[in-house]
Formats: C-alpha cells, sequence, structure tokens
C-alpha cells in the first residue's frame, strides 16, 4: 500500500544541506517533509562521521545555521572544540545529531521520515511535483534535492554535469586542457569511510582490529611527513578519540568512481569496497602505533566495527546541476591585488550573493598531486582561505520549475566544488535554498521568479540565524554595524573593497568566555607567526576574532601583553579570545 502526502516543500536527503534546508524552511513557516535514508540528520558533519569541519572559521563567517551550530556544540561538546589541527573545531559526532534531532523536534510543521531512498520524481512537463518513494508519494510544490549524489537530478531527467570540464569550457586556469589520466581515473574527487580511534591509555589494551586483506602496501607512508603524533592530532576529539579522515596514502578511496552513479547494485559495490579500504587502514594503523589504539566503539548508530565507522562515506563530489549560474573557479579567486572574491551578480547589475565560503580549493586523487590556483589568506596567526560567495542561480535549473538544489549537487565546475563543498558552505547553502522555498511557497512563485534581494534580506534578518551574504573579514556578526555593512555592499557592489575590510567603528565585543590568562612577551615573526614567552614556555598564538587580528598585528616583538585563550595540546596553539597590555 502507497501513502500519500502533500505539503509546500519535501527536501530529500537528510545531509549537511537537506538538514538545514528543511530546518529553514520550516521555521519560516512552510509545511516541511524531510525524507532521509538514515537514523541522523546532518550528513557530512554528524552521519559522515566528520567531526573537524573544514572553513568557515573566522567569526566573520560564524553566521547563519553554520555560526547556531557552533555556539550549540561550544555548549554542548563536554570537553570544549580545541582539540586537533586540520580544523578549529571538532567534536563528537553524536553531540552534532542531537543538536540537528533538537531542532527538529521543535519544529511542529516539519516532518521527518527515515529510512527512504527516492524511486522516482514526479514531473509534469518542466516542473517537478514531488517524489515517489517504495511505499510513499510526497507531492510538493517546490522539492529540494539535498542527497549527498545529486540523485534527483538523475531521477528527474534534470540537465546536470559528472566529471571533468575542460579549460575551453570555462576558461578556468587549473582545469586540464584534454582529457588525460587523471580524469578518466577520477572522473568526481574521491570519498573517504571515516571511522573513529580511542587511545586505550595501556599498551596491548585495545580489542583487535580486524582487517579484509593483508595487502596494506598503499597505506605504507601515510604519516612519514608528519610523524604519528601529528597525524593522530589531525582529528583529535575531545575524550581520547581521533577523527581518521586521512588523505595521505590514507583512508581515501576512488577506484571505478562511475559505479557511484551507475546502478544500486553498483553503487553498494563500491561502498562495500570503501568500507572495507577503511577497514584494512584502522588494522594497518593500529599495527604500526601499537594495541593502545583501537577502535572506538558505540559512536554511531549501527554495528559497522561496533559503531566505530561513519554511517556512510564522506562525499566530497556528486552530479552537479546545470543552473541558472554555475560558480567557477574565476569565481572563488580572489582579486588581482585583493584578499576576497569578486561578488557575483546579475544580468541587471544587482548581487546574487546568498552564501559564503573561504576554504582553499582542495581536491582529492589518491597518490595525485594537482595544482590549483593559489586562494590563501594570512590571519590571525595563521593560514585561512580567502572568502567568495554562492550565487543565488547556483541553485535553480534552467528551465525547470519546483526544485532546487542545495548539496554539493548545485551548478559548480568540477574545479571550483574544491572549495565549495566543505561543510559551513553547504550548511548555509541548504539555509538559503529553505529560505527560498518558503518565500516561494508565500508569495506563490517559481524559485526563478523570487527576487534575490529579497531572499537576502529574509537570510540577513533571520530571528533565530541571521546568515551574512557578503564577506566583510572585519565585521563579525554580533558587531553593532554588521547589518548595515551588509545592506551597503548590497545596494553599492562598486563600493565592495578589495581588502575585504570595510570603515565600521572600533567595537569591543562582550564575550562570556576568556578562558585562561597568559601573562608574556609577544615575538612577532610573521603575519602568520605570534609567539608567547611565559614561563619558560613559548606559546603560538592564533586568533578568529577581527578585533584581536588587528590588536596583534598592530603590536610589536617585545611587547608585554596578557593574552586570554584556550589551550589547543593538540595542535600546539593558543586561541586567543581578548588581549590585554
Amino acid at each position: 500500500m502507497i501513502t500519500k502526502i502533500a505539503t509546500d516543500v519535501l527536501v530529500v536527503g537528510g545531509g549537511t544541506g537537506g538538514s538545514a534546508a528543511a530546518i529553514q524552511a520550516a521555521r519560516r513557516g512552510a509545511k516541511t517533509v524531510l525524507v532521509s535514508q538514515f537514523p541522523w540528520l546532518g550528513g557530512m558533519l554528524t552521519s559522515a562521521g566528520v567531526g573537524a569541519p573544514d572553513g568557515n572559521e573566522l567569526a566573520a563567517w560564524q553566521t547563519g545555521l553554520w555560526g547556531a551550530y557552533l555556539r550549540q556544540l561550544q555548549q554542548q561538546q563536554a570537553g570544549g572544540l580545541n582539540h586537533g589541527w586540520v580544523s578549529m573545531f571538532t567534536y563528537q559526532p553524536v553531540t552534532g545529531a542531537s543538536i540537528f534531532a533538537a531542532w527538529e523536534r521543535n519544529l511542529p510543521n516539519l516532518s521527518w521520515i527515515q529510512g527512504k531512498a527516492p524511486q522516482e520524481v514526479l514531473r509534469r512537463e518542466n516542473r517537478i511535483v514531488g517524489v515517489r518513494f517504495e511505499d510513499l508519494i510526497v507531492e510538493a510544490n517546490i522539492t529540494i534535492d539535498g542527497t549527498e549524489l545529486g540523485d534527483l537530478l538523475a531521477q528527474g531527467s534534470i540537465p546536470h554535469r559528472w566529471g571533468w570540464e575542460l579549460q575551453e569550457e570555462f576558461g578556468e586556469a587549473s582545469a586540464p586542457e584534454s582529457e588525460n589520466q587523471i580524469t578518466t581515473e577520477y572522473p568526481v574527487q574521491v570519498p573517504t569511510w571515516v571511522f573513529l580511534l580511542q587511545d586505550y591509555g595501556i599498551s596491548n589494551s585495545a580489542p583487535q582490529i580486524s582487517k579484509f586483506s593483508d595487502n596494506t602496501s598503499c597505506f605504507q607512508s601515510a604519516w612519514d611527513n608528519h610523524g604519528k603524533e601529528q597525524f593522530l592530532n589531525y582529528g583529535r576529539l575531545p575524550g581520547e578519540r581521533f577523527m581518521i579522515n586521512w588523505p595521505l596514502h590514507g583512508n581515501d578511496y576512488g577506484r571505478n568512481l562511475g559505479r557511484l552513479i551507475e546502478s544500486t547494485p553498483a553503487r553498494r559495490e563500491f561502498l562495500q569496497e570503501a568500507y572495507e579500504h577503511s577497514c584494512n587502514f584502522a588494522a594497518f594503523v593500529q599495527e604500526h602505533l601499537g594495541k593502545r589504539y583501537g577502535l572506538a566503539t558505540n559512536n554511531f548508530p549501527h554495528s559497522l566495527g561496533n559503531g566505530a565507522f561513519a554511517l556512510s562515506p564522506y562525499f566530497r563530489e556528486s552530479r552537479r546541476l546545470r543552473g541558472m549560474e554555475t560558480l567557477k573557479e574565476q569565481d572563488i579567486l580572489p582579486l588581482s591585488g585583493g584578499c576576497v572574491a569578486k561578488l557575483p551578480t546579475t544580468a541587471t547589475g544587482e548581487v546574487s550573493a546568498i552564501a559564503i565560503g573561504n576554504y582553499p580549493n582542495d581536491h582529492h586523487y589518491p597518490g595525485v598531486e594537482f595544482p590549483l590556483q593559489p586562494k590563501s589568506l594570512a590571519w590571525g596567526g595563521r593560514w585561512t582561505g580567502t572568502p567568495f560567495t554562492i550565487p543565488y542561480g547556483a541553485l535553480i535549473p534552467e528551465a525547470i520549475d519546483g526544485f532546487l538544489v542545495c548539496e554539493k549537487n548545485i551548478s559548480v565546475s568540477h574545479i571550483a566544488n574544491g572549495s565549495s563543498r566543505l561543510q559551513p558552505v553547504v550548511m548555509n547553502l541548504g539555509q538559503a535554498a529553505g529560505m527560498a522555498a518558503a518565500l516561494c511557497i508565500e508569495r506563490g512563485c517559481q524559485p526563478r521568479n523570487l527576487p534575490v534581494r529579497e531572499l537576502q534580506e529574509a537570510l540577513l534578518n533571520d530571528t533565530l540565524a541571521p546568515a551574512a551574504v557578503i564577506p566583510l573579514l572585519n565585521l563579525s556578526p554580533d558587531h553593532p554595524q554588521w547589518l548595515k555593512w551588509q545592506r551597503y555592499y548590497l545596494e553599492h557592489p562598486e563600493a565592495y573593497p578589495n581588502d575585504g575590510n570595510c570603515p565600521c567603528s572600533d567595537y569591543s565585543p562582550q564575550i562570556r568566555e576568556f578562558g585562561s590568562a597568559y601573562r608574556g612577551i609577544l615575538e612577532v615573526e610573521s603575519a602568520t607567526d605570534y609567539q608567547l614567552l611565559c614561563g619558560g614556555k613559548s606559546y603560538r598564538l592564533v586568533t578568529l576574532r577581527p578585533d584581536v587580528h588587528q590588536k596583534l598585528a598592530s603590536c610589536d616583538t617585545g611587547k608585554k601583553l596578557t593574552i586570554l585563550g584556550y589551550l589547543n595540546s593538540g595542535a600546539q596553539w593558543l586561541v586567543v579570545k581578548k588581549v590585554g597590555d
């Protein structure tokens, strides 16, 4: 028997973008149905095990649902978030899953249906009207594809891409001029089946890790350039656990990637191989680091490795929509002589930005060194990525109505996907898609006819999670002039500063928690190297706050300072919250 449901908004896929889209659409008031495969919401941030998210780490980018998520993590994660060096925030995936679950429970107009995968996209001419699942049909005014691999794009015959674009198509400097071995072997970036290790504290106390093969030659150089301690501290989590998502001769897996979109049996075959590869890496790690380290059991709600392995792989790329606008490499690189990318505009000159990203362009192909155009920035005692924005048109098909995308399936080139695929970007893309869908319901219009300025205002003024759409490095969301300058550059894009700093007034934020106090002498080596000599020890200083960044940049070597912050022993740095004389 097939059940039929009618709703305003249908979101298929409970990943990072899909969960955010459903939550935002429901918060805005739309009757929303979310259908997901797994019992956890959050995707990359939770069920895929990436408890060390990348990008959007500076205070200026901690806005929208991403910013709200970080604040909840900081309140709920026992042991705090300062543990690893690949991310400024590391946490137990179950903590993240509990946050998404609580958000969902507080929305009576959001119906979450678990354990179902889409079977057919329902279409009337050039309009998507719903989705059929095995024993369920959901009809909707707006359908949002939040699947990890863009499954609705294929099932709905919605024009999309899979694989590389050559240089002649978009003029991207990093794209190849012709097909080659890399483009053939790796049509998309490879996924990783993440697992968690546990430090059992005593040698030979961890259970033996089973493996599927004795051939471990592919792992032999895994941590040669980093050392064992740095390898573990890469994704160190609270509670003496370690997220293993290691790209160097580790658990990335990419054999015959075309199977992911070939058929259900072919995808299942690939996933089994990826899981076995990750198991073999776990066994290799234990063999070489000792049985003090074993699988961290009971972390995920299933029996794979007794709950040490994520519910699904961490997918970095999927089918990609052919949209009204396409995000290309040129759109994510900083302007000449500047620190920010150009703002995307419509044919009428209107700014079309609806979400911010900043991560350096990062591609994963096992054993391959693939050079990309640089987009890094020295800021706050470390390197970060230069910011860019996603245009609204990247969420909308060229000619299909009733449909939006909100995951790695946006209209983006293969090259630019290396920056747009990161968890915080996708989370706020999902928020924008959910807000757009709800506004379309309110106005009775199609996504392509929704004024982008109206969507931007709704995001900026959201009562629970206001989201920035203009990247401004020196303007965090707690600044009293934040909304003023966001609106100013939407209305005057020609005045947008190349260095990403607006002429806002100085501001000392009201921060409740400052951590511990460290009194010492500052040593300045460069914009990425601040050291505090304190009590015979040297602490590397990093900050995410613009006011602290400006303070450190104005200090000379030898100055006595009091630093308030949190020590991250895994990364060997002190996260600075405030600087005093």
